[in-house]
């Protein structure tokens, strides 16, 4: 039971994914991004290879629609398959096998989308991207990704517990800006946000710290006086 939220902020040019699910570490099988090209997830019976092979079609010029019919058409068991992407446009596309699990369903609104199977209810995805929408956009991306996952699990969630989450933003560098995954908790998005309130204060200082050590602020550490 997982449901999902892919986005993109036309400001920063920023893609997000997060992710949470009652199996533990999600993240790890499900959440992809990739700076500049796009983000994705796989679930329901998850088949981790499917989110790299998706980024891939985007790399090579395909579109959302164009990435998925081409990753989807070529997997083994797609019946089974849970996919979403967003690729740098804001181009959306949703696949959701004959055989996803329980109640399911998937939405979209702009630079957006959610998808989930063994849900509450199917209106699920549709509250997490009209939350995503009314968050503000001048903020960062992460936090209004996280603030739209809350509310969908506030609209019903899953049809049993969640115990694991995850969070990935990319921005203009080949890694993650923001990697944060909390992978067996009782309250797993709570956890996330929180540790995302400590990360991102200081989430800009590490990309300076990577790309020009001389530049960057204080370490902030024990012996770095």
């Amino acid at each position: 039971m997982t449901f999902s939220l892919a986005a993109r902020c036309p400001r920063s040019s920023q893609l997000a994914v997060a992710v949470t699910s009652s199996s533990p570490a999600v993240a790890a099988r499900c959440a992809y991004a990739r700076a500049g090209i796009g983000a994705a997830t796989t679930q329901n019976v998850t088949d981790p290879r499917l989110g790299p092979q998706l980024l891939d079609a985007l790399a090579a010029g395909m579109s959302a629609e164009e990435a998925l019919t081409k990753v989807a058409g070529s997997a083994s068991f797609a019946e089974y398959r849970q996919l979403t992407v967003i690729d740098a446009q804001g181009r959306i596309c949703v696949h959701s096998g004959t055989k996803t699990l329980g109640l399911f369903g998937s939405a979209a609104a702009e630079n957006a989308v959610s998808a989930g199977n063994l849900l509450a209810n199917t209106n699920v995805p549709q509250a997490v991207v009209q939350a995503f929408a009314a968050t503000d956009p001048q903020a960062e991306l992460g936090a209004r990704v996280i603030a739209a996952m809350q509310a969908g699990l506030a609209a019903g969630g899953e049809a049993g517990p969640i115990k694991s989450a995850g969070l990935i933003v990319v921005d203009k560098q080949v890694w993650p800006i923001a990697d944060l995954r909390v992978d067996w908790h009782d309250d797993p998005l709570t956890e996330l946000a929180q540790l995302w309130n400590i990360w991102q204060p200081q989430m800009y200082d590490y990309v300076t710290r990577a790309l020009n050590p001389e530049a960057a602020p204080s370490y902030g550490v024990p012996g770095d006086e």
